[in-house]
């Protein structure tokens, strides 16, 4: 890779994510001695982006790239170590900026939340990420570094042998702020696309997974709509890639270490009951419909409606929402020599981890990803196979990031730990 390009690109830039990135990265890049530059379609807006938020910066570049348009992506990710992609979704624009990625050598993040296209993006071009040395990372926002690296610290800090966990996603807005819109429209359409297309991953993943993984006892088991000892309010299973994407880190680490993989199953909390009763209203309203692509038309033409007045295609009108993610782990206080090894006595021990911060959900997904890129650049050397296609877990389970993460007030903590 050559020494004399830009530590990062922002691609996209000019976006509701993009903006947050760029905010971030000037404080983050500036504490490395790192060098940026942003990248999108209109010079004017890209202008407009470095006079808001880098004005003080002596010299940002400004790159135009158009995701339709191949040799402006060449041009773009030649100029870069790393780099960090938020034009979205990303099964529509993804794909063309991975490959160029690997054709010039240069490193790449995201924050997509799109299994489709994540498991698609490793069966194509895995082997050829690692003959180019580079590393494709998506979901490093807050889908899914939150649960990736919160079950991963929580099984450092399980000093055992850990079974299952129980993840469960905490969200409410600050005390002063009413009910409203708390989403952009592009985190909907991508919504919207996930549910059409879900009956084409379980394909995927046998592609993905040929060979299933053996049986673990006791078997977790989802739990419905239910009150938890470890998570205040009304929880309910929630189909987020969360939970896909935890469990590709531990087959991962199965194949690799020779880890038992854990468990998971992912709950979504909400305080009042009737907070719920309209999540599943939404739910239920967006499964039916996106199964036609009249359907579909219908909640991508009046999103606030079919979402209850929750999302927004105005970004000024969306209100802060603030998340905290709890990890319930149960398994044994001894840990047996094999993987596959079968306890013969049930679980003895439980630990309750947390991951919280101050900061709002879209801050929080920018904070996470342009970390996640400085963590790429700096710790190759603790990412496994020289290159590939991988999930977060799997990339920046033995690196710094928790510890880098922390620095900038997302805390990991232990809660509870208990043995029988």
């Amino acid at each position: 890779m050559a020494n004399d390009r830009l530590d990062m690109v922002i691609f996209a830039a000019t976006g509701h994510t993009g903006k947050y990135v760029v905010k971030n990265a000037i404080h983050v890049c500036k504490d490395q001695k790192m060098k940026f530059g942003i990248a999108g379609r209109r010079k004017e807006a890209l202008d407009a982006i470095v006079k808001e938020f880098a004005s003080d910066i002596a010299d940002v570049p400004v790159i135009l790239a158009d995701v339709k348009n191949e040799k402006s992506l060449k041009k773009m990710t030649e100029r870069a170590k790393i780099l960090v992609n938020c034009c979205g979704p990303y099964r529509f624009y993804g794909e063309p900026v991975i490959k160029t990625c690997i054709a010039t050598r240069t490193h790449y993040v995201d924050v997509a939340f799109e299994e489709q296209f994540m498991i698609e993006m490793e069966l194509k071009y895995n082997e050829a990420a690692k003959e180019a040395g580079i590393y494709i990372v998506s979901a490093c926002g807050l889908d899914c570094i939150p649960s990736e690296l919160g079950v991963i610290f929580t099984q450092q800090k399980f000093e055992g042998e850990m079974n299952a966990i129980e993840i469960y996603m905490s969200m409410w807005l600050s005390p002063t702020e009413k009910i409203g819109p708390i989403c952009n429209y592009g985190t909907w359409q991508t919504f919207v696309h996930n549910l059409a297309h879900i009956k084409e991953l379980l394909a995927l993943r046998k592609k993905l997974y040929p060979i299933k993984l053996p049986e673990f006892v006791p078997k977790l088991k989802s739990r419905l709509l239910h009150r938890s000892d470890v998570s205040e309010g009304w929880s309910l299973p929630f189909p987020s890639i969360d939970r896909s994407v935890v469990l590709r880190t531990q087959r991962f680490l199965y194949e690799k270490y020779k880890e038992r993989p854990a468990q998971v199953q992912f709950y979504v909390t909400l305080k009042y009951f009737f907070e719920i009763l309209i999540l599943a209203i939404i739910g239920m309203f967006m499964f039916v419909l996106s199964c036609t692509a009249c359907g579909r038309n219908l909640l991508l033409k009046y999103p606030t409606l079919f979402s209850f007045g929750i999302i927004s295609s105005n970004p000024e009108l969306l209100k802060p929402t603030y998340f905290s993610v709890t990890f319930n782990a149960s398994g044994w206080t001894e840990k047996l020599a094999g993987p596959i090894d079968k306890h013969r006595d049930p679980p003895n021990k439980k630990v309750v981890t947390r991951m919280s911060s101050d900061s709002p959900g879209y801050e929080l997904t920018s904070i996470a990803m342009i970390l996640s890129a400085v963590t790429i650049l700096n710790e190759t050397d603790k990412i496994p196979d020289n290159g590939g296609v991988l999930t977060p877990g799997a990339a920046f389970g033995k690196t710094s990031l928790i510890e880098k993460l922390i620095k900038h007030n997302i805390k990991f903590e232990v809660i509870s730990s208990t043995e029988k």
